[in-house]
């Protein structure tokens, strides 16, 4: 069989890349009874956003295979793929936020592009952090409107640019953040929108189901739940399922149904992953998994810490070590690989050039001993190429 020739500004850009320390491979992680597998050798996985465990919750599994007799319904919803179980986990999501309704993405992606190209248009003028996600930056780059980017939570950069601001205003910002673990200021951002008009949206992925009172989430949190126009969230990560989701009014969601490519043009999301969220769902409210996360969370952030790492201004189960080089963040990742310890080294676009991370994701099945024997390795790592 004949190749295809290479194009020569494919290859010119990926040996560039690899100049760069900004080439990338796929890692394939095998997992067996909880346990992730590299090379047929078992590691402590830091890499996971599976924050409380539940993507190998048994009850969740058994709940998930009973009475399965269908894979997908093969249409979008709109057409054919509607289904009563969809709208069981639409309800119980709307419980779960205290909002009056919510609607059901097939993904925390599509969600967020979702919602920003539908709501926003050439004549709006969007607020956006500039720590916000890849999904956000699509987003308000596919809503056509005049996009305004804030400097990372600083309330004073963010009333400059919304003072002289007229018309429709939207501001969207993550409700944990995905890379330095940190919150948004949901309670000057509530002020502020107050005052302006803004329309508010927050991308809570990272917080939804770990903070809030038995997982509510960030604005449940900093008690502005009411306060936020629209919630968007993920069911693949802390609830350890599938798909991603949009809380809010009944008319907002109506408006979704009728105006959202995203949700109109897609396949319906299978009810067996619904059977698995709402499983997921019953069993993260109970607040025990939270507690066993946040144990492991002032343990690593404490040690970390006292190291003389610099992890920033994380409040959360998301921990970056702050390395700069994107050679030292890749070899340093390597070397923890090696004994054992999967850590993923973050570089641009994820981050801006020369401020590579390497991410720590906590979950509540992490033991204490796995985290200790972690621990040593990235301290004696991190002297030995003094990054602390």
């Amino acid at each position: 069989m004949k190749l295809a020739s290479i194009p020569e500004f494919v290859n010119s850009d990926i040996c560039k890349l690899k100049s760069e320390n900004l080439y990338r491979k796929l890692k394939t992680i095998e997992y067996h009874n909880g346990l992730s597998i590299v090379n047929k050798k078992e590691i402590i996985d830091f890499n996971s956003n599976d924050y409380l465990g539940l993507s190998t919750n048994l009850q969740i599994i058994k709940n998930t295979i009973k009475d399965f007799d269908e894979i997908s319904q093969c249409s979008s919803r709109l057409v054919g793929g509607n289904n009563s179980v969809i709208e069981k986990l639409e309800n119980s999501l709307s419980r779960h936020r205290n909002t009056e309704s919510s609607l059901v993405y097939t993904t925390g992606y599509t969600a967020v592009l979702g919602v920003l190209s539908t709501l926003a248009d050439s004549q709006t003028t969007i607020f956006s952090d500039e720590s916000n996600h890849a999904s956000i930056i699509d987003g308000c780059r596919l809503s056509n409107s005049k996009i305004k980017v804030f400097r990372h939570n600083d309330m004073e950069n963010l009333l400059e640019l919304v003072r002289n601001v007229k018309g429709k205003k939207i501001l969207v910002t993550e409700g944990v953040f995905s890379i330095e673990g940190d919150m948004s200021k949901l309670k000057s951002i509530c002020t502020l929108a107050k005052e302006f008009g803004l329309f508010t949206i927050v991308d809570d992925a990272h917080g939804d189901f770990v903070f809030g009172k038995n997982g509510t989430g960030t604005p449940s949190e900093l008690r502005v739940n009411g306060l936020i126009d629209v919630h968007i969230s993920s069911l693949s990560k802390a609830l350890g399922c599938f798909g991603g989701y949009v809380a809010s009014t009944k008319i907002v969601r109506e408006f979704l149904i009728n105006k959202s490519r995203q949700f109109i043009f897609t396949s319906a999301i299978p009810t067996h992953l619904c059977k698995s969220a709402i499983t997921g769902i019953r069993i993260a409210k109970k607040g025990i998994l939270q507690r066993k996360l946040f144990k492991n969370v002032k343990f690593l952030h404490d040690s970390l810490t006292h190291m003389g790492f610099d992890i920033g201004n994380t409040c959360s189960q998301i921990i970056p070590i702050h390395i700069g080089s994107e050679k030292l963040a890749i070899k340093f990742a390597d070397v923890l690989l090696q004994k054992g310890i999967l850590v993923h080294p973050m570089r641009f676009p994820t981050v801006k050039k020369g401020s590579a991370v390497l991410r720590l994701s906590l979950t509540a099945l992490h033991t204490k001993t796995q985290l200790s024997y972690a621990l040593d390795h990235m301290e004696r790592t991190g002297k030995e190429h003094k990054v602390i």
